[in-house]
């Protein structure tokens, strides 16, 4: 049912689906799905939920040993694989955050600053010397994988692990030719 309202949610939007549309789309009743979700706003939580979860656990993962740079590399192939396999996901995480209410939207953010301050504890211990512009060159990285879902198609001539490669070898080499200010 979360996939499935991932698929409807990335198609129409959240304000564009109702909870009949979904119940139409997994061939069910909305009574059944008001008795695993209490409100349409609950089953948006847990697609953004589920999906974070991932990414988290993926992140905790590439994390565990190897340097710096084969960390951040471990990391940027487990998200493009996750990437990959759940762009409607990542799509309504992307695009629909702020029609969740703002306890809900503030677990969601937490999760997402946990994995930004992974990939910037990656960049500051590749480059120590970079300390004033982290963040910006941890957003870069974010900006260079997270749209992959608007034009990456896994069937396509780059696979994710391919994909995860040239977008590792991007920002390696780009640290490693940066000039700190």
């Amino acid at each position: 049912m979360v996939a499935a309202a991932a698929h409807l949610y990335a198609r129409r939007g959240f304000r564009g689906a109702s909870v009949s549309d979904l119940a139409q789309h997994c061939k069910t009743s909305k009574s059944l799905i008001y008795h695993y979700f209490p409100s349409k706003d609950d089953i948006l939580h847990e697609v953004m939920e589920a999906h974070l979860d991932a990414l988290v656990d993926a992140a905790d993962d590439a994390m565990q040993e190897g340097s710096a740079r084969e960390r951040l590399h471990a990391l940027t192939v487990s998200f493009m694989r996750l990437y990959a396999g759940a762009q409607d996901s990542h799509k309504v995480l992307l695009n629909e955050l702020d029609n969740l209410p703002s306890p809900r939207r503030a677990e969601v953010v937490a999760k997402q600053r946990r994995i930004i301050s992974v990939v910037e504890t990656l960049v500051l211990e590749i480059r120590p010397d970079a300390n004033p512009i982290t963040l910006p060159l941890t957003m870069l990285f974010f900006g260079m994988i997270n749209w992959t879902h608007t034009w990456f198609r896994p069937e396509g001539s780059v696979g994710p692990d391919a994909l995860a490669e040239l977008a590792v070898d991007l920002m390696l080499n780009g640290l490693d030719r940066l000039q700190a200010s």
